[in-house]
């Protein structure tokens, strides 16, 4: 019996334009839209592979009036930018050669040919665009079944292709897969942890900040730090305390963060945290709050009054870490100091430091009172002033 994927998103007009562009016997649909919707799982980006050769496929795209643009032109990728997003066209190839970064390719006209050098069978799921006629060379849909996360082939030789399907593997193996994991990948991840090392830090990182924004990564954590992988591109890190990161965040309804859960990993220390945000090749704003969760020092202390000074999102990562309560947090938004320095200097404080002395020490009683309203702000200013003066 054939088997067919049916998913509301094949139904779209502009996809149903695109393959008219392309042929119906030119294009497929592959890779995770795929499993995803057999899954029954949201699908986020689009991916076609197709017999076309990239020059042919921009010229049909550009006589259609589709605009596209040629993201990956050198490995066969162009993209096709459509009113429900973009689809990623990749012509049929296989690898010539490899350095476990990066590849040279040739382009193919075999459909099994292409799925030969896809990472893992669960990947190599291909759909007819219009009937949804599903074409599955390597047992992917068993495989998807049983949530069995399975390099294609030679789990060896797939990695020796390309490092990064180390982190690759596990991160597919946090999102879908059963235990125990496969013992062959296992193993093909433990001989060759060590090339991890060649690739470039961006790409770590990126890997490696994905497979902590899942639902709950701690146990494969767990299992990279067993294995020899963790060690190699993160020697600093303490599974177990982001295991007890992931059930705070349960608990309080909290949504996943990469960023927080980095900061768990890692000791209290903000320049490793600086560090490891170089690294990871992280933005300025990850970096200065990796490095706020990292400067925590003992109890947190009020949660209302850590979030007024470091931020909601600081305070939060730093509660959580320390396994304190956030409820106080839940629907809360930091208020605006009510007071002025003008305010004081109308009050005959004369302009100058001593001004700032005053509105700090204000500032704090506020705080600490859990910030009461203006009036009483007035009064705390008129006590301040009064020991000043004294």
């Amino acid at each position: 019996m054939t088997e067919r994927l049916e998913a509301d998103w094949m139904r779209r007009e502009d996809l149903a334009a695109l393959v008219r562009t392309l042929g119906r016997d030119n294009a497929r649909y592959v890779g995770g839209a795929v499993r995803d919707s057999l899954l029954a799982l949201p699908v986020k980006d689009i991916d076609m592979a197709t017999l076309l050769r990239p020059e042919e496929v921009i010229a049909r795209l550009s006589d259609a009036g589709i605009r596209h643009v040629p993201t990956g032109i050198e490995h066969g990728t162009v993209t096709a930018v459509l009113a429900g997003g973009p689809v990623e066209i990749t012509t049929v190839r296989h690898d010539v050669s490899t350095d476990g970064r990066r590849a040279t390719v040739a382009f193919a006209s075999d459909w099994q040919e292409d799925a030969a050098r896809r990472d893992f069978t669960i990947n190599a799921l291909y759909a007819d665009p219009l009937d949804g006629t599903l074409f599955d060379y390597f047992g992917g849909k068993a495989d998807l079944a049983r949530r069995a996360v399975r390099f294609i082939g030679d789990a060896h030789q797939r990695i020796r292709e390309d490092h990064l399907r180390i982190l690759r593997y596990f991160r597919f193996q946090a999102r879908f897969g059963s235990q125990p994991a496969d013992p062959v990948a296992e193993q093909a991840c433990r001989e060759l942890a060590a090339t991890l090392k060649g690739l470039s830090r961006e790409r770590v990182g990126m890997e490696t900040m994905n497979l902590l924004g899942l639902a709950d990564p701690a146990p494969t954590i767990a299992r990279m730090a067993e294995l020899g992988v963790l060690p190699v591109i993160l020697p600093e890190a303490d599974p177990a305390a982001l295991a007890a990161l992931v059930a705070r965040e349960r608990a309080h309804g909290v949504a996943p963060d990469p960023v927080r859960r980095l900061a768990a990993l890692l000791p209290a220390d903000p320049a490793l945290a600086e560090q490891i945000a170089a690294r990871f090749r992280l933005s300025g704003a990850q970096k200065k709050r990796l490095a706020l969760a990292a400067a925590r020092d003992g109890e947190p202390g009020s949660p209302r009054a850590l979030a007024f000074r470091l931020g909601v999102e600081a305070a939060l990562d730093r509660l959580l870490i320390a396994g304190a309560d956030v409820s106080e947090l839940e629907g809360w938004t930091p208020p605006t100091f009510p007071l002025k320095g003008g305010q004081i200097v109308a009050r005959g404080i004369g302009a100058g430091p001593e001004v700032a002395r005053i509105l700090r020490r204000v500032e704090t009683l506020w705080i600490d009172e859990g910030f009461p309203a203006e009036a009483r702000v007035h009064e705390l200013l008129d006590a301040v002033i009064a020991e000043v003066r004294a």
